[in-house]
């Protein structure tokens, strides 16, 4: 396509692509390296201003289209209540809004029955507006599927903006009952932190974990479990939380001439710590206490950056007793946590139901290939902990 251009009295200095002639060039752009010293911070603050305002922009219009979805639930709400309608009449009503918006996506019956049951579960406006719209139709569909208790399905909604949790994150975190499980380890994070870090690293840490993905093998030692975490890391940093930063398993300690290993090394980019875990195949012990213990301490020591938070330990057990633990770590003077790990698995079933549900090999192969694939994981069925 021709268009008309002003003749650019800088030419000769600008790059082309082969040869120049006065008001005809190919232009090409020129090698950083001839550009003035600004450039590549005025490109860096423009390429930034672009993303925010394409990051606002997207999220403006997820809120217009939730808070709309909501809008029309209640008037439907409004008008059941008012005058009985039933599902033919949602039905006509698709149909005549198809018609009057035929570019517009999301207008079927199962849709404005949806938009309903969101309006339903979601009364009041100002939490609709500071929550529930600032997260995909996706992820409220599954909030509204999965969890009928309102208080419940709130902390979902927050977490879900809060760690960024795509649909199948958030089904697979409904899964597992991390609402249940988080801020629960046994630590002595309000003696050893101050109160703000002592809060935020006390719901970073949750009891149990659960290593669905190590399938329903027995590891007996802690080597086995490492493995098997490292293997899976994509799953285990999900199954951790937000904010973990692998460093390294298995890291080389020397001390007074002898050797140690710290089973698995994390930095913590909101805690702004490094975070030391140790797995074990067995009960907690307090043995155990002292030796990740020593292990903060070299790390603080050799490693921690002098702006960089202490140094926190997590140890992972098969099992624990509450009260050993509060004595092990009572006057410890660095901030550990103790947590069990397991992994979760069918039993028993009823008669009834063993002739109709898959075995323990065909749930195995159903497991590995969803972890593999990234989706999310059905309805919850029974199960229950294995310590």
């Amino acid at each position: 396509m021709a268009g008309k251009r002003k003749a650019d009295p800088v030419s000769d200095e600008r790059n082309a692509l082969g040869r120049k002639r006065d008001e005809a060039l190919f232009p090409v752009s020129g090698l950083r390296t001839g550009l003035p010293g600004g450039y590549v911070e005025i490109l860096s603050l423009i390429k930034e201003r672009i993303l925010q305002e394409r990051l606002r922009t997207v999220l403006a219009a997820n809120s217009a289209m939730i808070l709309l979805y909501w809008d029309v639930g209640r008037m439907i709400l409004e008008r059941q209540d008012l005058e009985g309608w039933g599902a033919k009449v949602i039905d006509r009503l698709a149909a005549d809004l198809r018609g009057a918006f035929p570019d517009m996506q999301g207008l079927s019956p199962r849709n404005l029955k949806y938009m309903r049951a969101f309006a339903a579960a979601w009364p009041d406006l100002e939490i609709v507006q500071r929550v529930v719209a600032q997260i995909p139709w996706r992820q409220n569909l599954a909030l509204l599927e999965r969890l009928g208790d309102a208080p419940i399905r709130l902390w979902y909604a927050e977490q879900t903006i809060r760690n960024g949790w795509s649909q199948p994150i958030l089904c697979l975190q409904i899964e597992s009952r991390a609402h249940e499980r988080q801020g629960k380890a046994i630590t002595n994070f309000p003696a050893t932190l101050p109160p703000g870090d002592s809060d935020m690293a006390r719901q970073t840490f949750k009891d149990p974990y659960l290593f669905d993905f190590l399938g329903t093998a027995d590891p007996r030692r802690e080597r086995e479990v490492e493995r098997a975490l490292i293997e899976h890391i994509q799953r285990f940093l999900l199954e951790l939380g937000a904010g973990f930063a692998f460093v390294g398993r298995q890291v080389l300690l020397e001390v007074g001439g002898q050797d140690f290993l710290i089973d698995l090394l994390f930095y913590h980019l909101k805690l702004r710590c490094y975070v030391v875990i140790e797995l074990k195949a067995v009960p907690f012990e307090p043995a155990f206490a002292g030796q990740i213990n020593m292990y903060l301490s070299a790390v603080d020591d050799l490693l921690r950056h002098p702006e960089d938070k202490p140094t926190i330990g997590l140890l992972l057990c098969r099992s624990k007793n509450k009260l050993v633990v509060e004595y092990a770590l009572r006057d410890m003077k660095k901030p550990i946590g103790v947590a069990q790990w397991g992994t979760r698995i069918v039993k028993s079933l009823p008669k009834e139901l063993k002739g109709s549900l898959p075995t323990i090999k065909e749930i195995e192969n159903e497991l590995a290939d969803t972890h593999d694939s990234g989706e999310g994981l059905r309805r919850p069925g029974a199960g229950e902990w294995v310590p």
